[in-house]
């Protein structure tokens, strides 16, 4: 049969990996500046967009979505062409999907350090990001799809399977837990409330995981691995095992990041049953990549493309060890809220996301520039460095987890907490913050290493130009399965049946779980002390949204005698029936904010906000300076109302019209309990007499931000008759 010649799109993996290099020195500054912060609290003091809370969700969105994604794509449409012998379907589509996605990085990086966030997981991008990111990854996914349809090879390889199951799952994910209602153009609320929100925020946030940080880096692995050891992936049976189980277990998977919440006990029990069985597939697929390369350890030895790959896989391993243990209750019961999940996600971002990134690019910019790496030497060195840096990384936050949990449960004989004071357990770690700041210096020395060697070897080497390649033309065949043809073979040359079958697999979890706990009324008891915010309560609770609090502060007071005692009464599934979004955290910077309410003054909560050591020697908080100084825009609160209205909140049209009167009345109060504080009114009065003088604006502190937020703050919990603790919380 003649040959056809065609032509293979190296330009385009040329911009994802050039994007992948920029983006990850972006992201992984960020974050070791947020490391650093943790021992300098007031590194930016004053800077709203340099904030902790702002730039956090900046730092999770740069690493995964903006060095991993464009990681994925350039492994995607490196190995996808190859597979299929086929050039992608469109260049167009291509350049859509590799500019439209930099575009929305680049909106991110405006956006969320300017407060425009929705708060979730891992999916903090406002609605038009949201809508953005849908066009784009349908345009990813079309390109995907046409070049199957118009491959020279009928046999799908595995790793194709991996890429269809991510695009799918990730577009079902995504839309679903996007679902909202606008108020501006850059602010929204989610659809859901409460409980609901937690559970569909948590099934889009553990598969993002899943479908994005870890299937399509699977299809990477079965393409990478292979080819840097010139050997055979070492079972293709287990690849079918590890691919099937996989996809189908994992969606079950999120409710185990709601242990012990208000979530229905039955949709927790769920999600643990599956994280456990998740164990097995997910070492099925380590397995296999480290098998892969049984009788090459001298060639690991010896390639360092290869040793990032091993530390990879060995990553992933670990990560997906650790991550069923954590699901099970008593595990769960110290872990979270703690720093030991911040060292279980590093390992998994850090070695096999990271490594698994690095060992690409040094494969294949030599082959894209036709030429030979420029430094094994500094490559060996980047994977020393970068291996010592996770160490560091994680090996203290893993002690910081520990020490911390145990603090927070000791009780004395008397019955009463030995760590009452939670700024106790802050100060005991922070020793364990110097070496992930260390650990996270030496990794991102690491990318250095890597940018440098990168570059010489791009300047040694020749220009990208497409390169040619020629195959068989694909011969028709017969649909149905020949004799003697397993069913998995069949399904193999069939791609519509093969996505079929993979959507099915990953609807069935999540329609179990989530349609029963939104539709089914009583998995929600209701509580008739529970009332709608107010409309400054609503517009505080926006500001807390807007700062990122949730990143630091919980509001989920789980039923353990140690939190009882230290917070208040467990949290109940009605208090939260008017939260959208629901703002329960994953992570105890600072005590929990569930029953803040009335426990302290409006004055300690002005100071607090304004000098956190002021009120809490040794706090490691920044300051919010510019919520004491700024005025609160509060034109668009009617629209809030009636976008809360639209998701069941019973506000009257009569307490809408008289919005901005209540208001008015309810700043005015906290204005005049601020005057209770002597330094308040010198200061106060002092700033006015200063712009009365030199002609400037004066804005009353009842129209500042903080006055908005003193009231969300002093709102929370107060809706129903709790034990009071018996110690009392500060700040961290």
């Amino acid at each position: 049969m003649e040959l056809q010649q065609f032509y293979y799109d190296n330009k385009i993996v040329k911009n994802f990996l050039y994007a992948t290099l920029f983006w990850g020195v972006v992201g992984m500054s960020v974050g070791l500046l947020l490391a650093f912060m943790f021992l300098f609290p007031n590194l930016t003091d004053g800077i709203s967009w340099l904030s902790f809370g702002r730039l956090r969700p900046l730092h999770t969105n740069a690493v995964i979505f903006a060095f991993v994604g464009n990681a994925i794509f350039a492994g995607v449409y490196y190995s996808t062409q190859r597979l299929l012998k086929a050039r992608m379907y469109s260049d167009i589509l291509s350049k859509i999907n590799f500019w439209g996605w930099q575009a929305i990085i680049i909106g991110a990086a405006i956006t969320l350090p300017m407060g425009f966030t929705s708060s979730k997981e891992y999916a903090e991008l406002e609605w038009p990001f949201d809508i953005a990111i849908a066009v784009v990854w349908v345009v990813f996914g079309w390109n995907l799809i046409a070049t199957i349809f118009k491959r020279r090879q009928r046999h799908l390889y595995v790793a194709i399977w991996f890429y269809i199951a991510t695009f799918v799952t990730v577009a079902v994910l995504h839309i679903f837990n996007s679902l909202a209602i606008p108020v501006g153009l850059f602010k929204s609320y989610s659809v859901y409330a409460g409980v609901q929100d937690a559970l569909v925020q948590w099934w889009y946030g553990h598969n993002a995981v899943a479908f994005f940080l870890t299937t399509p880096f699977l299809g990477l692995m079965y393409y990478f691995v292979p080819k840097a050891a010139n050997r055979p992936v070492y079972s293709y049976k287990l690849s079918i095992i590890h691919f099937w189980s996989l996809i189908f277990i994992y969606i079950w998977a999120g409710p185990h990041h709601l242990l012990y919440s208000s979530l229905p006990d039955w949709a927790q029990n769920l999600g643990v049953a599956f994280s456990v069985m998740l164990l097995m597939p997910s070492w099925g697929g380590m397995i296999n990549g480290l098998l892969t390369l049984r009788g090459a350890w001298d060639k690991v030895k010896a390639d360092p493309v290869l040793k990032f790959m091993v530390v990879a896989i060995t990553g992933y391993g670990m990560a997906t060890f650790e991550g069923p243990m954590l699901s099970l209750k008593n595990v769960n019961a110290i872990a979270h809220f703690s720093d030991w999940v911040i060292a279980h996600v590093h390992v998994g971002a850090l070695a096999w996301n990271g490594f698994l990134t690095f060992g690409m690019v040094y494969w294949l910019v030599p082959r894209m520039f036709k030429t030979k790496l420029f430094s094994i030497k500094l490559a060996n060195t980047h994977f020393w460095v970068g291996t010592l840096g996770i160490i560091l990384y994680a090996l203290p936050m893993y002690v910081a987890g520990f020490v911390q949990a145990s603090m927070w449960k000791q009780f004395n004989p008397d019955g009463t907490l030995v760590y009452g004071n939670f700024l106790e357990t802050v100060t005991e770690i922070i020793p364990m913050y110097w070496f992930r700041a260390i650990g996270g210096s030496m990794y991102i020395l690491g990318m250095f290493i890597l940018l440098y060697n990168v570059y010489k070897t791009i300047r040694s080497g020749s220009q990208v130009t497409d390169e040619l390649a020629e195959a068989a033309p694909l011969e028709k065949i017969s649909k149905r399965r020949l004799v003697g043809e397993g069913f998995h073979t069949w399904l193999e040359r069939r791609p519509v049946q093969l996505t079929i079958l993979a959507t099915i697999a990953i609807l069935i979890g999540g329609i179990i779980q989530i349609v029963p706990t939104i539709l089914v009324k009583s998995n929600i008891p209701t509580i008739t002390s529970v009332k709608p915010y107010t409309p400054l309560e609503l517009e505080g609770r926006d500001i807390y949204i807007r700062e990122s609090c949730v990143s630091c502060h919980s509001q989920m007071i789980r039923p353990f005698r140690s939190e009882v005692e230290r917070y208040g009464e467990y949290s109940k599934a009605g208090e939260y029936v008017y939260d959208h979004p629901f703002l329960w955290g994953s992570k105890r910077t600072g005590p929990d904010l569930m029953r803040i309410g009335g426990k302290y003054s409006d004055n300690w909560h002005f100071n607090h906000m304004y000098d956190p050591q002021s009120t809490s020697a040794g706090s490691i908080m920044p300051g919010y300076k510019w919520l004491i100084t700024d005025k609160d825009d509060r034109s668009n609160i009617e629209a809030k109302m009636r976008a809360m209205v639209k998701l069941g909140v019973p506000y009257t049209e009569e307490e809408i019209a008289n919005a901005q009167l209540s208001m008015e009345e309810q700043a005015s109060q906290i204005q005049k309990n601020l005057y209770n504080d002597p330094d308040f009114v010198a200061t106060y009065e002092a700033d006015k007499q200063y712009a009365e003088e030199n002609g400037l604006d004066f804005v009353e502190m009842k129209d500042r931000e903080i006055v908005a937020l003193i009231a969300y703050i002093q709102r929370l919990g107060t809706d129903i008759k709790i034990k009071e603790p018996e110690t009392s919380t500060t700040s961290n």
